[in-house]
């Protein structure tokens, strides 16, 4: 069980590292922010949050700052937020931070991260948070958090709530909406039903959220990559109910013209998440021996761009 005054390291400090870490700090909490770009300008100014929700600073004497993990000291709360494609450096990012009791919640987008994790570090230290929110890292140290922002938080062993119910308060505690997900696996798929559409759909036609919902025919392909991601679901045990598609397809008209982290990813020249977002659904569907042809073409799409990407 974590303590009342953890020690918190986050893993990947960019913006939904960046955001979480700092509301947190915002209240007091003893924050740890590994970084590697942005170290000097967080190390010398802080962090600058714009917010829809009220614009706010954390003072870099308010916050610890490393560009090494071996320099960081062992860790309570690990919040893992790098890009899935950065998984292969979870083993020299994360070891040095753990000690006998460190929980291990990973924020990252996709399938497979928890089953990473818990191979490396062992699964009762790891717990899967969902993050539904809108926002970009768009200076060195500066995140502009443009709607929504809630977290849900379920343990990778399903059926304990403890650690996960103390997540959630804390994060309740700094401002930000959290709920307790009983099934994490239910909870992989549904945030999966947003993803795979519109990152996929956002990388390869480089469109935002508004031009693909708002063009009949954009509509179409998100409705039927959803309807077979339903189908994935539930032949895996994540039974998500039909009607939930036009409830997504309702959610995104209130986004306006959101760019995906995929679509920016490609614009910036960055590695995209094509295969924890795509790939492995896609893998986990036809194991579960779901046709998934649309799923499958925007995955070949989404690694033919990706190999034409310029990084």
């Amino acid at each position: 069980m974590l303590p009342d005054n953890p020690i918190i390291a986050i893993v990947g400090s960019g913006a939904v590292g960046g955001y979480y870490g700092c509301r947190l700090a915002r209240i007091g909490h003893d924050i740890h922010f590994f970084l590697r770009s942005d170290y000097d300008a967080v190390a010398r100014n802080g962090w600058i949050v714009r917010s829809r929700e009220g614009d706010f600073t954390v003072s870099p004497d308010s916050i610890h700052v490393y560009s090494d993990p071996s320099k960081m000291p062992p860790a309570d709360l690990v919040i893992v937020a790098l890009k899935a494609t950065a998984n292969d450096q979870s083993h020299l990012l994360i070891r040095p931070l753990l000690h006998q009791d460190t929980l291990i919640l990973t924020l990252q987008n996709g399938l497979g991260n928890e089953e990473h994790l818990a191979d490396l570090f062992g699964p009762q230290r790891i717990l899967g948070g969902l993050a539904f929110v809108c926002l970009n890292r768009i200076a060195p140290g500066v995140i502009n958090h443009t709607d929504y922002g809630f977290v849900r938080v379920g343990e990778f062993i399903e059926g304990n709530t403890a650690n996960a119910s103390k997540i959630v308060a804390i994060l309740a505690s700094s401002g930000v909406k959290c709920e307790l997900l009983h099934s994490l696996r239910y909870g992989r798929w549904e945030k999966l039903l947003w993803n795979v559409p519109f990152n996929g759909l956002g990388a390869v036609l480089d469109m935002a959220t508004d031009r693909l919902i708002n063009d009949p025919v954009g509509l179409e392909l998100v409705r039927q990559i959803m309807s077979e991601v339903v189908a994935a679901a539930n032949a895996l045990g994540a039974p998500l109910p039909q009607e939930l598609i036009e409830s997504r397809v309702a959610f995104t008209k209130t986004m306006g013209a959101y760019r995906s982290s995929m679509q920016i990813d490609r614009e910036l020249g960055r590695a995209m998440e094509v295969e924890a977002i795509l790939g492995q659904p896609l893998r986990a569907a036809a194991n579960a021996h779901v046709a998934t042809p649309y799923m499958n073409m925007l995955y070949q799409l989404a690694k033919l761009v990706s190999r034409h990407t310029p990084q």
